[in-house]
């Protein structure tokens, strides 16, 4: 076990990518995909391997490291276990040459595995070439295809192999995770900036991780609050969000469109702003009508936050209601496809808040 340094400083110098230094090990760390885990310790336990697989799931969700562990665990040593990366090597010549090489006995292992990443990505010809060498294999060569485009593969390829499905990390389970790696790598991040990291990650531990390294280097001592990492990585401040929760609640449209102005200004990723802003509008409906559950749905937020939401729910006649959120959702779908990302969001604000004028 590498030792830890006492100091900020010192841990700088001795740093890993995060996303290498807990790339999970063994199936017992893997977080998230326990029906995988469960289905192929199974195969293994039952000597039922097949010859084919296929991991389909978003990025960022731990489908190549899985694939290394499940390689291993069929006691395949690391000189015969093969990973390709089909967004480089996508032509037909490079499955010619795959083709010839898994005819070749393994150095040191029972079977030799193949990783194929990102296999969507290969030619039409080139898929037509694998697609022999999978339904006849060798007896010493177990395929493992990793892709997050699955409905780009042929139909064929799809069902020579044993499918695995991944599923993206809950918001919950990635800031959980965040924090974790955090304290082990002597560093404090609070809940909330924990949350902010997760929100931006997007459902993948390699994001979330990659994040959480940036916060840790750019920082100047040893924790970091929501605001703070939302300076680091170009996020919104929680104010900056409730000043249009609160905008809309108080009938301003002025101090709504000033904060998105701010945002637009600080080249903010609206994408982001935008699903942060739904959570807060949710967060006020949820609170004043399921106000039992409101702790599990409140817990990432600010104490501010928290206060801000609460007081807004208390009024039945707020703006913030189930009309407003679903404008608001039609207009994050906007974000992104207009020249002026800001615009769908401002539109919304206008739409929501009633005009005074005659």
């Amino acid at each position: 076990m590498k030792k830890k340094s006492d100091t900020h400083e010192a841990a700088a110098v001795e740093h890993t990518v995060l996303y290498r230094k807990y790339r999970p090990a063994s199936f017992a760390d893997v977080r998230g995909q326990d029906h995988v885990v469960t289905a192929l310790s199974g195969a293994i336990q039952k000597g039922q391997v097949p010859h084919a697989l296929l991991f389909a799931g978003p990025r960022g969700t731990g489908k190549t490291s899985i694939a290394r562990i499940f390689a291993r665990e069929i006691g395949t040593k690391e000189i015969d276990i093969y990973e390709i990366d089909a967004a480089s090597n996508r032509g037909i010549d490079d499955v010619r040459v795959l083709r010839e090489a898994v005819l070749t006995l393994p150095y040191e292992s029972a079977q030799k595995v193949y990783i194929i990443d990102e296999v969507h990505m290969l030619t039409k010809e080139a898929f037509n070439a694998l697609l022999k060498t999978l339904e006849e294999p060798p007896r010493h060569v177990v395929f493992i295809l990793a892709t997050t485009e699955v409905e780009k593969l042929l139909e064929t390829i799809v069902s020579r192999c044993q499918v695995y499905r991944f599923k993206a990390p809950t918001r919950a389970m990635l800031r959980d995770h965040i924090i974790g790696v955090a304290k082990s790598e002597a560093f404090t991040l609070s809940p909330d900036g924990a949350d902010l990291v997760a929100a931006a990650a997007d459902g993948s531990f390699r994001d979330a991780l990659g994040i959480t390294q940036k916060v840790i280097t750019a920082s100047p001592d040893t924790k970091a609050g929501a605001d703070e990492v939302a300076a680091i990585i170009g996020a919104p401040r929680s104010a900056l969000i409730m000043n249009v929760v609160s905008g809309i609640h108080e009938h301003s449209t002025e101090k709504a469109l000033a904060a998105l102005r701010e945002a637009g200004e600080m080249a903010i990723d609206m994408k982001l702003f935008a699903r942060l802003l739904l959570e807060r509008m949710r967060a006020v409906i949820l609170k004043r009508n399921a106000p039992s559950d409101a702790e599990e749905y409140l817990s990432s937020f600010s104490d501010e936050d928290k206060a801000v939401i609460s007081e807004i729910a208390k009024d039945p006649k707020t703006l913030i209601n189930s009309k407003t959120l679903l404008r608001f959702l039609d207009a994050t779908d906007q974000v992104g496809r207009t020249h002026i990302a800001v615009l769908p969001l401002e539109l919304a604000v206008i739409d929501s808040i009633p005009s005074t004028k005659e």
